[in-house]
């Protein structure tokens, strides 16, 4: 194929993409006059490897828009960018634009509410209708992207990131040390009893063959990596509240309601303690960090990890071409409980809130270059070379039998790896800065190697196992959290509310699986239940309540 050809293929998986990025400078619209050339003043992250003052793209979007761009910089840390935003809205001497990085720091939904009413955002609509073709063919495409954006009072205060990351969808995962299913003679575990058996089987029959009594069943660590979301799917919905979410709660029906206190969430709990009790979970799964289980995942001596609960394996044991050791671990598939069920945590990968937003300090000229230079984001040629850098140099197009990552979609572009001594390479790009709009057509068009066990194969890998899981998440069971504008007079309240009892659930449910409170004592799980009343769950779920009545009325 021709590289014309090969590059309007490329184009059209986005349809965005039919709107190149020099079109989005004009948007068809009179532009406003001024005197000299317009400067944006952008709040953003930089990275240590990283000058945005003379990044490749910046000059291409200085050169697209002919505009200057002055930098405010703070760092990926997200508590140092957290302050440093805070500070920077309190100063008084606000930068035209936040450009912000959403796993990291960003908008909440009450701060753009909050700030909007202050005047201190500007609403967008009008700015996206009269300068940026890319955003609303990005927002016909994905309606739901623009209800993701859109406030109450029907304007949008910021650009929320988009980005449709198939296998972060479904977090609560256990990869499983397939080389001692096969050493012992055991197949792969489809339900609770069966996984019972298989850890028990890994820490009495000495599968790494050493003769020691050396083996982990299955291993985790304290927050997003816990064990008891996987086990306790299958006897109740967990919705991963307070590890991802900060949510621990779901649907039934239209009713708000919290999974925490039904019977069935105590089974899973006994289930889970169980195991611990009779030794087939790490004991230090609950306390220790994500370095301590990787250090029992990379143990030098010999293979002591018989699973780990992780979004992916990598979390537990290094990825690397030149130690294979990662390439024995693959995805377990959701357990279907004693009670026939069989759930997956759905976690939406896109961010409520906005990574992009204007503030007040623009002047006219300044607001429509600022939608501009977010519109070239949505165009084919904009992300590849915001997010990987210069054609040829972060990426290239398809080569002849290159395979996307999904199968059935034509490949669209390949990565070039960073090359330390090319400074195109090194500061040719925006990064994750850039990554305003991926939707799944974007993600999973790129070409990656069909061997999922090489490092560079790894998406594909990710990709393959999630299938093991998407049909298993019950989404009728799941709170829509990421569309729900809580009123911003409740913001504190909530806040109050949401830590304590997120914390308290975290807390408490480790108890009952360690020993130290009784999950089979009906008095101590009495207390348990009747404690959330102290710490205001009537409430909780009666503002959550209002808030998905509210998006149900549109």
């Amino acid at each position: 194929m021709p590289v014309t050809t090969r590059r309007r293929a490329a184009t059209a998986v986005l349809a965005a993409a039919s709107i190149v990025a020099v079109a989005a400078c004009s948007g068809g619209q009179d532009e406003p006059e001024a005197d000299g050339p317009t400067t944006l003043t952008i709040f953003t992250m930089q990275g240590t490897d990283q000058d945005l003052d003379t990044n490749r793209f910046t000059d291409h979007v200085r050169e697209q828009l002919d505009i200057e761009i002055e930098f405010q910089t703070t760092t990926y840390d997200a508590t140092a960018a957290s302050e440093a935003r805070q500070i920077s809205l309190a100063s008084g001497d606000l930068p035209d634009v936040y450009m912000l990085v959403s796993w990291v720091d960003q908008f909440t939904q009450t701060e753009l509410l909050n700030l909007s009413s202050q005047g201190v955002l500007l609403p967008l609509n009008d700015l996206i209708e009269e300068h940026a073709p890319n955003i609303q063919q990005a927002f016909e495409d994905h309606p739901e992207y623009e209800d993701l954006a859109t406030a109450p009072d029907g304007n949008i205060y910021g650009l929320p990131q988009w980005n449709d990351c198939f296998h972060c969808t479904y977090q609560a995962k256990l990869w499983i040390n397939t080389d001692w299913l096969d050493t012992l003679g055991l197949e792969m575990p489809t339900t609770t009893e069966e996984m019972r058996e298989v850890l028990a089987a890994f820490v009495t029959e000495d599968p790494n063959g050493n003769g020691q009594a050396d083996e982990i069943g299955v291993t985790g660590s304290a927050g997003l990596n816990s064990l008891i979301p996987y086990f306790m799917n299958a006897f109740e919905y967990d919705p991963l509240g307070g590890e991802v979410t900060d949510l621990s709660l779901g649907l039934d029906g239209d009713e708000v309601v919290a999974q925490a206190v039904t019977d069935e969430w105590r089974q899973g709990l006994q289930y889970v303690s169980e195991l611990y009790a009779d030794g087939l979970i790490d004991q230090a799964a609950f306390t220790q960090n994500v370095e301590a289980m990787q250090a029992k995942g990379n143990n030098a001596d010999a293979v002591i990890m018989g699973g780990c609960t992780a979004l992916h394996p990598a979390v537990c044991v290094e990825l690397s071409d030149d130690n294979p050791r990662h390439t024995i671990y693959d995805a377990a598939p959701p357990l279907v409980g004693p009670n026939g069920d069989q759930f997956t945590t759905y976690s939406f990968p896109s961010s409520p809130g906005a990574m992009f937003a204007i503030t007040a300090q623009a002047t006219e000229a300044e607001q429509v270059a600022a939608i501009q230079l977010a519109d070239i984001l949505y165009s084919f040629e904009g992300h590849a070379l915001g997010q990987f850098g210069p054609e040829g140099v972060g990426w290239r197009l398809p080569e002849p039998g290159e395979v996307a990552l999904d199968s059935a979609l034509e490949p669209t572009l390949a990565r070039i790896a960073t090359d330390p001594d090319n400074p195109d390479s090194v500061n040719g790009a925006w990064g994750s800065n850039a990554q305003l709009y991926s939707p799944a057509e974007w993600r999973n068009s790129e070409v990656q190697p069909e061997d999922v066990y090489l490092a560079d194969g790894y998406e594909r890998r990710l990709f393959e196992a999630t299938q093991l899981y998407e049909d298993a998440a019950p989404m009728d069971q799941v709170l829509p959290y990421w569309n729900l504008w809580v009123d911003g007079s409740l913001s504190n309240e909530l806040a109050t509310l949401q830590t304590n009892i997120e914390s308290y659930i975290s807390q408490t449910n480790v108890e009952f699986v360690t020993g130290q409170r009784d999950i089979t004592d009906d008095a101590a799980w009495d207390a348990y239940v009747q404690g959330f009343d102290g710490l205001g769950l009537p409430r909780y779920l009666e503002i959550y309540q209002q808030a998905y009545d509210a998006s149900l009325a549109g």
